[in-house]
């Protein structure tokens, strides 16, 4: 028996989306749309925890400047970090690094769509290590026979 390997899935983890889909290089999501950190499902206590330079004049959501969120620190595709990372609005907690919000957000800005990742051979150029697989002894890939 042997362990299965991550070039034996044909698959996409999360750990390879989280990972090659880096939110902190990224951070087109935040600045796609001003419709697009709107407050939906919040209390009003999470909301209340938000400074009020940050929401936008109809409270409908956040400030945005064009299609960039007020929280939004950095610059698009190359660094980015949210100022209220901790108490974001549940819709930015929703999108997820790979999923349709992220691509159409990347897509926009002209960032890249396709995995830097083969999921088939799991190595990223650049990453003698390979690539953004964890460690064996961190992974949970099921046991295959030989």
């Amino acid at each position: 028996m042997r362990t299965a390997l991550p070039h034996d899935r044909s698959f996409l983890t999360l750990t390879d989306a989280l990972a090659a889909f880096d939110c902190q290089s990224c951070g087109a999501c935040c600045a796609y749309s001003a419709d697009w950190p709107r407050f939906s499902t919040e209390e009003d206590a999470e909301l209340d925890r938000i400074q009020e330079e940050l929401v936008a004049a109809d409270q409908s959501g956040m400030r945005c400047e064009g299609g960039r969120c007020a929280a939004l620190r950095g610059d698009v595709g190359k660094g980015t970090a949210c100022a209220i990372y901790e108490i974001r609005p549940h819709v930015c907690r929703a999108c997820m690094p790979g999923g349709g919000d992220c691509l159409m957000a990347r897509a926009a800005y002209g960032l890249p769509l396709e995995l830097p990742i083969s999921p088939l051979v799991g190595e990223m150029p650049g990453r003698a290590e390979g690539g953004a697989v964890p460690p064996a002894s961190q992974s949970s890939f099921s046991r295959t026979p030989e």
